[in-house]
């Protein structure tokens, strides 16, 4: 059997959904990452790799490492042209602390891949709540929010009752002991008496950006529908 017997590309999902396929790589072996990849080269498509770690991308193939914009931060990778990312910044992506970056930085990838500005705004956990509201009035101003936090998880609650946009939680696997990976976080975020939050998994950067661009299309299918 092949390697390419073990994979079927859906190059039709953005057609279907509005989102493109994106290739998760912490499952799969190097070998097959690189006949995924030949099989975009052929056809001239383009792919979000997401958890491509450092180890695996250096043993890819040379030719597919020179075409891979990577970012060892978010482990996130981009093959082929990117996107121009064009318009005024669509989404606050806000993270609770710095080690909280890479999962906030997954779902800001995510978003420029697809051509959608967005902004980071760091290390504005409620352990020192004035650096929140320091940057609440800059939040306000994006149709969309997503927050990521571990430990306790409570930033997204405290986002959800300042700003009148969607927000997206992400919960994350930062914290030891009784934080539990991450369990802690999404216990909380589930619970928030904020009303109206989205959640998503884990660490699931990708998921939240996913969401938030399913929220801005929404809104541009109901402007179109206005304008008639």
């Amino acid at each position: 059997m092949s390697v390419t017997d073990e994979f079927t590309l859906d190059f039709g999902r953005a057609e279907r959904i509005g989102l493109e396929e994106a290739i998760y790589c912490a499952g799969k072996s190097p070998e097959q990452i690189d006949a995924i990849l030949d099989a975009a080269a052929e056809r001239g498509a383009r792919f979000l790799l997401t958890r491509l770690d450092a180890d695996k991308l250096g043993a890819l193939s040379g030719a597919h490492r020179r075409r891979l914009d990577h970012c060892p931060v978010s482990r996130t990778a981009v093959f082929g042209e990117p996107r121009p990312v064009e318009g005024t910044p669509s989404v606050a992506v806000v993270a609770a602390g710095t080690s909280d970056v890479p999962v906030a930085r997954e779902a800001l990838r995510t978003l420029h891949y697809q051509g959608r500005g967005a902004t980071l705004i760091a290390d504005v956990g409620v352990a020192g709540l004035w650096r929140l509201t320091q940057r609440i009035e800059e939040i306000r101003t994006f149709p969309v929010v997503i927050v990521a936090a571990g430990m306790d998880a409570a930033l997204p609650s405290v986002v959800g009752g300042l700003v009148a946009a969607p927000v997206i939680a992400v919960p994350t696997s930062v914290g030891y002991g009784i934080a539990a990976g991450g369990q802690v976080a999404l216990n909380s975020v589930l619970a928030s008496c904020a009303p109206g939050i989205t959640v998503v998994n884990i660490d699931n950067g990708y998921g939240a950006a996913c969401a938030a661009l399913r929220l801005l299309h929404a809104a541009e299918r109901l402007a179109r529908r206005t304008e008639r």
